[in-house]
Protein backbone atom coordinates (compact mmCIF):
# COMPACT_ATOMS: atom_id res chain seq x y z
CA UNK A 1 0.00 0.00 0.00
CA UNK A 2 1.41 3.37 -1.07
CA UNK A 3 0.29 6.21 1.16
CA UNK A 4 0.08 9.93 0.32
CA UNK A 5 -1.07 13.12 2.03
CA UNK A 6 -3.02 16.09 0.70
CA UNK A 7 -2.39 19.63 1.97
CA UNK A 8 -5.49 21.77 1.56
CA UNK A 9 -8.91 20.38 0.76
CA UNK A 10 -10.62 22.87 -1.51
CA UNK A 11 -11.65 22.20 -5.09
CA UNK A 12 -8.39 20.61 -6.27
CA UNK A 13 -7.61 18.75 -3.03
CA UNK A 14 -11.08 17.22 -3.01
CA UNK A 15 -10.62 16.28 -6.66
CA UNK A 16 -7.34 14.49 -5.88
CA UNK A 17 -9.07 12.35 -3.24
CA UNK A 18 -11.87 11.55 -5.69
CA UNK A 19 -9.51 10.57 -8.51
CA UNK A 20 -7.51 8.31 -6.17
CA UNK A 21 -10.71 6.59 -5.00
CA UNK A 22 -12.61 6.39 -8.30
CA UNK A 23 -9.64 5.31 -10.46
CA UNK A 24 -8.14 3.01 -7.83
CA UNK A 25 -8.05 -0.04 -10.11
CA UNK A 26 -6.25 1.69 -13.00
CA UNK A 27 -3.79 3.35 -10.61
CA UNK A 28 -3.02 0.07 -8.84
CA UNK A 29 -2.48 -1.68 -12.16
CA UNK A 30 0.15 0.90 -13.17
CA UNK A 31 1.85 1.22 -9.79
CA UNK A 32 1.74 -2.44 -8.88
CA UNK A 33 0.08 -1.75 -5.51
CA UNK A 34 -2.83 0.31 -4.17
CA UNK A 35 -2.59 4.08 -3.64
CA UNK A 36 -4.25 5.48 -0.54
CA UNK A 37 -4.77 8.94 0.97
CA UNK A 38 -3.61 8.64 4.57
CA UNK A 39 -3.84 12.22 5.80
CA UNK A 40 -5.38 15.55 4.80
CA UNK A 41 -3.98 18.78 6.24
CA UNK A 42 -6.78 21.26 6.78
CA UNK A 43 -7.32 24.40 8.82
CA UNK A 44 -11.02 23.88 9.53
CA UNK A 45 -12.39 20.35 9.85
CA UNK A 46 -15.33 19.35 7.66
CA UNK A 47 -17.85 16.56 7.98
CA UNK A 48 -17.93 13.98 5.22
CA UNK A 49 -16.30 10.75 4.08
CA UNK A 50 -12.76 12.07 4.64
CA UNK A 51 -13.32 13.47 8.14
CA UNK A 52 -11.24 10.75 9.83
CA UNK A 53 -8.21 11.56 7.67
CA UNK A 54 -8.11 15.27 8.52
CA UNK A 55 -5.47 16.88 10.71
CA UNK A 56 -4.36 20.42 11.45
CA UNK A 57 -0.89 19.29 12.58
CA UNK A 58 1.62 19.17 9.72
CA UNK A 59 4.12 17.29 11.90
CA UNK A 60 1.93 14.19 11.64
CA UNK A 61 2.55 14.21 7.89
CA UNK A 62 6.15 15.38 8.08
CA UNK A 63 7.21 12.66 10.55
CA UNK A 64 5.17 9.79 9.08
CA UNK A 65 7.63 7.55 7.25
CA UNK A 66 4.82 5.73 5.45
CA UNK A 67 3.71 8.88 3.59
CA UNK A 68 5.83 9.00 0.45
CA UNK A 69 4.17 11.81 -1.53
CA UNK A 70 2.57 15.07 -0.42
CA UNK A 71 0.11 16.82 -2.76
CA UNK A 72 0.07 20.58 -2.10
CA UNK A 73 -3.25 22.21 -3.01
CA UNK A 74 -3.27 25.01 -0.42
CA UNK A 75 -2.74 27.83 -2.91
CA UNK A 76 -1.04 31.13 -2.20
CA UNK A 77 2.57 31.23 -1.13
CA UNK A 78 3.28 31.65 2.57
CA UNK A 79 1.97 28.41 4.11
CA UNK A 80 2.41 26.40 0.90
CA UNK A 81 6.07 27.43 0.67
CA UNK A 82 6.84 26.58 4.30
CA UNK A 83 5.13 23.18 4.22
CA UNK A 84 6.59 22.26 0.83
CA UNK A 85 10.12 22.96 2.05
CA UNK A 86 9.56 20.86 5.16
CA UNK A 87 8.07 17.97 3.19
CA UNK A 88 10.98 17.93 0.71
CA UNK A 89 13.50 18.22 3.55
CA UNK A 90 11.84 15.18 5.17
CA UNK A 91 12.55 13.19 2.00
CA UNK A 92 9.03 13.17 0.58
CA UNK A 93 8.08 13.81 -3.03
CA UNK A 94 5.88 16.89 -3.46
CA UNK A 95 3.33 17.49 -6.21
CA UNK A 96 1.58 20.83 -6.65
CA UNK A 97 -0.91 22.77 -8.75
CA UNK A 98 0.26 26.07 -7.23
CA UNK A 99 1.43 28.26 -10.11
CA UNK A 100 2.29 31.24 -7.90
CA UNK A 101 4.55 29.12 -5.69
CA UNK A 102 6.33 27.54 -8.66
CA UNK A 103 6.74 30.86 -10.49
CA UNK A 104 8.21 32.58 -7.42
CA UNK A 105 10.12 29.78 -5.68
CA UNK A 106 10.37 26.95 -8.20
CA UNK A 107 14.16 27.09 -8.62
CA UNK A 108 14.78 26.91 -4.87
CA UNK A 109 12.31 24.05 -4.33
CA UNK A 110 13.66 22.06 -7.28
CA UNK A 111 17.17 22.51 -5.90
CA UNK A 112 16.06 21.22 -2.48
CA UNK A 113 14.32 18.26 -4.09
CA UNK A 114 17.50 17.45 -6.03
CA UNK A 115 19.55 17.62 -2.83
CA UNK A 116 17.16 15.30 -1.02
CA UNK A 117 16.89 12.94 -4.03
CA UNK A 118 13.13 13.35 -4.34
CA UNK A 119 10.80 14.87 -6.93
CA UNK A 120 9.07 18.24 -7.02
CA UNK A 121 6.51 18.04 -9.84
CA UNK A 122 3.98 20.64 -10.99
CA UNK A 123 2.28 19.58 -14.24
CA UNK A 124 -1.06 20.84 -12.91
CA UNK A 125 0.28 24.36 -12.30
CA UNK A 126 -0.08 25.29 -16.00
CA UNK A 127 -3.11 24.33 -18.03
CA UNK A 128 -4.87 22.28 -15.34
CA UNK A 129 -5.60 18.94 -16.98
CA UNK A 130 -3.73 19.77 -20.19
CA UNK A 131 -0.42 17.86 -20.35
CA UNK A 132 2.05 20.57 -21.37
CA UNK A 133 5.12 20.62 -19.10
CA UNK A 134 6.08 16.99 -19.72
CA UNK A 135 5.76 17.29 -23.53
CA UNK A 136 7.64 20.60 -23.43
CA UNK A 137 10.58 19.20 -21.46
CA UNK A 138 10.62 15.60 -22.68
CA UNK A 139 8.77 15.01 -25.96
CA UNK A 140 10.16 18.21 -27.52
CA UNK A 141 13.58 17.93 -25.89
CA UNK A 142 15.33 17.71 -29.28
CA UNK A 143 13.96 21.13 -30.27
CA UNK A 144 15.12 24.64 -29.61
CA UNK A 145 11.94 26.25 -28.28
CA UNK A 146 11.55 29.63 -29.95
CA UNK A 147 8.15 30.67 -28.64
CA UNK A 148 5.37 29.60 -26.29
CA UNK A 149 2.06 31.43 -26.18
CA UNK A 150 -1.48 30.65 -25.24
CA UNK A 151 -4.81 31.20 -23.58
CA UNK A 152 -3.81 30.37 -20.02
CA UNK A 153 -6.79 31.58 -18.01
CA UNK A 154 -10.21 30.00 -18.45
CA UNK A 155 -12.11 32.70 -16.56
CA UNK A 156 -10.93 35.50 -18.87
CA UNK A 157 -11.60 33.35 -21.90
CA UNK A 158 -15.14 32.62 -20.72
CA UNK A 159 -15.80 36.35 -20.25
CA UNK A 160 -14.48 37.16 -23.74
CA UNK A 161 -16.59 34.35 -25.22
CA UNK A 162 -19.75 35.75 -23.64
CA UNK A 163 -18.93 39.25 -24.89
CA UNK A 164 -18.65 37.86 -28.45
CA UNK A 165 -21.63 35.48 -28.36
CA UNK A 166 -24.18 37.57 -26.49
CA UNK A 167 -22.85 41.13 -26.71
CA UNK A 168 -22.54 41.27 -22.93
CA UNK A 169 -20.52 44.06 -21.37
CA UNK A 170 -17.42 43.00 -19.42
CA UNK A 171 -19.07 43.64 -16.04
CA UNK A 172 -22.11 41.51 -16.93
CA UNK A 173 -19.99 38.66 -18.32
CA UNK A 174 -17.87 38.73 -15.15
CA UNK A 175 -20.96 38.45 -12.93
CA UNK A 176 -22.12 35.49 -15.01
CA UNK A 177 -18.70 33.82 -14.61
CA UNK A 178 -18.89 34.33 -10.84
CA UNK A 179 -22.42 32.91 -10.72
CA UNK A 180 -21.23 29.77 -12.52
CA UNK A 181 -18.24 29.38 -10.19
CA UNK A 182 -15.67 30.14 -12.91
CA UNK A 183 -14.52 33.36 -11.21
CA UNK A 184 -13.78 34.04 -7.55
CA UNK A 185 -15.52 36.76 -5.55
CA UNK A 186 -12.25 38.66 -6.00
CA UNK A 187 -11.43 38.02 -9.68
CA UNK A 188 -8.30 40.20 -9.78
CA UNK A 189 -5.79 37.44 -10.51
CA UNK A 190 -7.87 36.25 -13.47
CA UNK A 191 -9.03 39.46 -15.12
CA UNK A 192 -5.85 41.49 -14.50
CA UNK A 193 -3.58 38.87 -16.08
CA UNK A 194 -1.76 37.77 -12.91
CA UNK A 195 -2.78 34.11 -13.15
CA UNK A 196 -1.75 33.90 -16.81
CA UNK A 197 1.46 35.77 -15.94
CA UNK A 198 2.55 33.19 -13.37
CA UNK A 199 1.89 30.40 -15.84
CA UNK A 200 3.84 32.03 -18.67
CA UNK A 201 6.77 32.47 -16.28
CA UNK A 202 6.82 28.71 -15.62
CA UNK A 203 6.56 27.92 -19.33
CA UNK A 204 9.36 30.37 -20.12
CA UNK A 205 11.56 28.94 -17.34
CA UNK A 206 11.26 25.45 -18.81
CA UNK A 207 11.32 26.46 -22.49
CA UNK A 208 14.41 28.64 -22.26
CA UNK A 209 16.17 27.07 -19.28
CA UNK A 210 16.64 30.28 -17.31
CA UNK A 211 14.70 32.03 -14.58
CA UNK A 212 11.98 34.46 -15.62
CA UNK A 213 10.93 36.45 -12.57
CA UNK A 214 7.23 37.39 -12.33
CA UNK A 215 8.12 40.95 -11.32
CA UNK A 216 9.91 41.41 -14.68
CA UNK A 217 6.91 40.33 -16.77
CA UNK A 218 4.36 43.02 -17.76
CA UNK A 219 0.87 41.67 -17.06
CA UNK A 220 -2.19 43.34 -18.58
CA UNK A 221 -5.64 41.82 -18.26
CA UNK A 222 -9.06 42.37 -19.80
CA UNK A 223 -10.73 44.52 -17.14
CA UNK A 224 -10.49 47.64 -19.30
CA UNK A 225 -11.56 45.94 -22.52
CA UNK A 226 -14.47 47.60 -24.34
CA UNK A 227 -17.31 45.69 -25.98
CA UNK A 228 -16.85 48.09 -28.89
CA UNK A 229 -13.39 46.67 -29.63
CA UNK A 230 -14.70 43.11 -29.34
CA UNK A 231 -17.34 43.89 -31.99
CA UNK A 232 -14.89 45.67 -34.30
CA UNK A 233 -12.55 42.69 -34.08
CA UNK A 234 -15.35 40.25 -34.89
CA UNK A 235 -16.54 42.21 -37.92
CA UNK A 236 -12.97 42.41 -39.25
CA UNK A 237 -12.35 38.65 -38.95
CA UNK A 238 -10.47 38.68 -35.65
CA UNK A 239 -11.07 37.54 -32.08
CA UNK A 240 -9.69 39.16 -28.95
CA UNK A 241 -7.95 36.73 -26.60
CA UNK A 242 -5.86 37.24 -23.48
CA UNK A 243 -2.49 35.65 -24.24
CA UNK A 244 0.58 34.88 -22.20
CA UNK A 245 3.57 34.96 -24.53
CA UNK A 246 7.25 34.00 -24.13
CA UNK A 247 9.62 34.59 -27.03
CA UNK A 248 13.26 33.74 -27.72
CA UNK A 249 14.88 36.80 -29.32
CA UNK A 250 17.33 36.75 -32.26
CA UNK A 251 20.31 37.88 -30.16
CA UNK A 252 19.82 35.07 -27.65
CA UNK A 253 17.76 37.02 -25.13
CA UNK A 254 14.20 36.24 -24.14
CA UNK A 255 11.09 38.09 -23.13
CA UNK A 256 7.58 37.42 -21.85
CA UNK A 257 4.36 39.32 -21.18
CA UNK A 258 0.58 38.98 -20.82
CA UNK A 259 -1.86 41.15 -22.79
CA UNK A 260 -5.04 41.03 -24.91
CA UNK A 261 -4.37 40.39 -28.62
CA UNK A 262 -6.22 40.61 -31.90
CA UNK A 263 -6.02 37.07 -33.37
CA UNK A 264 -7.01 36.28 -36.99
CA UNK A 265 -9.98 33.92 -37.00
CA UNK A 266 -8.07 31.36 -39.10
CA UNK A 267 -5.58 30.90 -36.23
CA UNK A 268 -6.67 27.83 -34.20
CA UNK A 269 -6.28 29.88 -31.01
CA UNK A 270 -9.14 32.16 -32.13
CA UNK A 271 -11.64 29.29 -31.89
CA UNK A 272 -10.81 28.38 -28.28
CA UNK A 273 -13.90 29.36 -26.28
CA UNK A 274 -15.50 29.27 -22.84
CA UNK A 275 -13.24 27.99 -20.04
CA UNK A 276 -10.95 26.06 -22.36
CA UNK A 277 -7.22 26.79 -22.55
CA UNK A 278 -4.80 26.32 -25.43
CA UNK A 279 -1.01 26.53 -25.57
CA UNK A 280 1.09 26.78 -28.72
CA UNK A 281 4.73 25.68 -28.60
CA UNK A 282 6.99 26.59 -31.53
CA UNK A 283 10.02 24.34 -31.89
CA UNK A 284 12.68 24.84 -34.54
CA UNK A 285 12.20 21.21 -35.67
CA UNK A 286 8.51 20.54 -35.03
CA UNK A 287 7.10 23.93 -35.96
CA UNK A 288 3.89 24.82 -34.11
CA UNK A 289 2.38 22.23 -31.74
CA UNK A 290 -0.87 23.08 -29.96
CA UNK A 291 -2.18 21.67 -26.66
CA UNK A 292 -5.88 22.16 -25.92
CA UNK A 293 -8.28 21.23 -23.15
CA UNK A 294 -9.91 22.24 -19.89
CA UNK A 295 -7.45 24.46 -18.10
CA UNK A 296 -9.02 24.29 -14.66
CA UNK A 297 -11.67 22.55 -12.60
CA UNK A 298 -11.76 19.95 -9.90
CA UNK A 299 -11.16 16.74 -11.83
CA UNK A 300 -8.97 17.93 -14.75
CA UNK A 301 -6.47 19.59 -12.39
CA UNK A 302 -6.67 16.71 -9.93
CA UNK A 303 -5.98 14.28 -12.77
CA UNK A 304 -2.70 16.08 -13.52
CA UNK A 305 -1.77 16.03 -9.82
CA UNK A 306 -2.38 12.29 -9.47
CA UNK A 307 -0.43 11.62 -12.69
CA UNK A 308 2.51 13.49 -11.11
CA UNK A 309 2.10 11.40 -7.94
CA UNK A 310 2.37 8.25 -10.04
CA UNK A 311 5.38 9.58 -11.96
CA UNK A 312 7.17 10.48 -8.73
CA UNK A 313 6.59 6.98 -7.37
CA UNK A 314 7.66 5.24 -10.57
CA UNK A 315 10.87 7.27 -10.96
CA UNK A 316 13.77 5.60 -9.21
CA UNK A 317 14.91 7.44 -7.25
CA UNK A 318 14.01 10.61 -9.18
CA UNK A 319 12.60 11.40 -12.61
CA UNK A 320 14.84 12.75 -15.32
CA UNK A 321 16.02 16.27 -14.46
CA UNK A 322 13.51 19.09 -14.83
CA UNK A 323 14.40 22.65 -13.98
CA UNK A 324 16.17 25.80 -15.05
CA UNK A 325 19.13 28.04 -14.27
CA UNK A 326 18.65 30.67 -11.56
CA UNK A 327 20.35 33.33 -13.72
CA UNK A 328 17.66 35.78 -14.85
CA UNK A 329 19.94 37.95 -17.02
CA UNK A 330 19.14 38.31 -20.69
CA UNK A 331 15.48 39.13 -20.10
CA UNK A 332 14.53 41.98 -22.43
CA UNK A 333 11.67 44.46 -22.62
CA UNK A 334 8.72 42.98 -24.59
CA UNK A 335 8.18 46.48 -25.97
CA UNK A 336 11.19 45.73 -28.21
CA UNK A 337 9.14 43.10 -30.08
CA UNK A 338 7.85 44.11 -33.51
CA UNK A 339 4.23 43.38 -34.33
CA UNK A 340 1.20 45.02 -35.87
CA UNK A 341 -0.95 47.04 -33.48
CA UNK A 342 -4.68 47.73 -33.27
CA UNK A 343 -5.72 51.26 -32.36
CA UNK A 344 -9.06 52.93 -31.83
CA UNK A 345 -8.76 56.69 -31.70
CA UNK A 346 -11.04 59.67 -31.36
CA UNK A 347 -10.06 61.17 -34.68
CA UNK A 348 -9.92 60.66 -38.43
CA UNK A 349 -8.06 58.42 -40.86
CA UNK A 350 -5.87 61.43 -41.63
CA UNK A 351 -4.83 61.60 -37.98
CA UNK A 352 -4.01 57.89 -38.02
CA UNK A 353 -2.01 58.15 -41.25
CA UNK A 354 -0.05 61.15 -40.00
CA UNK A 355 1.03 59.17 -36.94
CA UNK A 356 1.62 55.74 -38.45
CA UNK A 357 1.79 56.09 -42.21
CA UNK A 358 -0.10 53.40 -44.12
CA UNK A 359 -2.78 51.74 -41.97
CA UNK A 360 -5.59 49.21 -42.48
CA UNK A 361 -8.88 50.82 -41.55
CA UNK A 362 -11.39 48.62 -39.69
CA UNK A 363 -14.00 51.20 -38.72
CA UNK A 364 -14.77 54.91 -39.28
CA UNK A 365 -17.73 56.49 -37.49
CA UNK A 366 -16.54 59.47 -35.51
CA UNK A 367 -13.88 57.19 -34.09
CA UNK A 368 -11.31 55.43 -36.27
CA UNK A 369 -10.18 51.84 -35.68
CA UNK A 370 -7.17 50.61 -37.64
CA UNK A 371 -4.22 48.22 -37.79
CA UNK A 372 -0.66 49.46 -38.23
CA UNK A 373 2.24 47.89 -40.08
CA UNK A 374 4.69 46.01 -37.78
CA UNK A 375 6.21 48.37 -35.20
CA UNK A 376 7.79 48.03 -31.77
CA UNK A 377 5.83 48.80 -28.62
CA UNK A 378 8.07 51.82 -28.09
CA UNK A 379 7.09 53.15 -31.54
CA UNK A 380 3.42 52.49 -30.81
CA UNK A 381 3.61 54.62 -27.67
CA UNK A 382 5.73 57.35 -29.22
CA UNK A 383 3.67 57.75 -32.39
CA UNK A 384 0.37 57.77 -30.52
CA UNK A 385 1.26 60.71 -28.28
CA UNK A 386 -0.39 63.14 -30.70
CA UNK A 387 -3.60 61.06 -30.80
CA UNK A 388 -6.56 60.63 -28.45
CA UNK A 389 -6.17 56.85 -28.06
CA UNK A 390 -9.24 54.96 -26.83
CA UNK A 391 -7.85 51.43 -27.21
CA UNK A 392 -4.57 49.80 -28.18
CA UNK A 393 -3.46 46.17 -28.35
CA UNK A 394 -1.09 43.88 -30.20
CA UNK A 395 -2.03 41.75 -33.22
CA UNK A 396 -0.89 38.12 -33.27
CA UNK A 397 0.04 37.32 -36.89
Amino acid sequence: MIQIAIMGFGTVGTGVAKVVAENARQIERKLGEPLQVKAILIRHFKDGPYRQLMTDDFKKIEEDGDIRVVVETIGGVEAAYAYTKRALAAGKHVVTANKQLVAEHGFELLSLARKKKVNYLFEASVGGGIPILHPLTQCMAANRIDEVYGILNGTSNYILTRMVRTGAFFSDALREAQAKGYAEADPTADVEGLDAGRKICILADLAFGRQVRPEDVPMEGIAKLSLRDVKIAQRAGYRIKLLGRAVRLPGGGRTAYVAPHFIPEENPMAGVEDVFNAIMVRGNATGDVMFYGRGAGELPTASACVADVMEALQSSPRREEIGWDEDSSGFEDPQDLETRYYFRIEGSLTDAAMAFGQVEVLSEDGETAFLTDPITGHDAVRQSHSLNVLACMRVLD
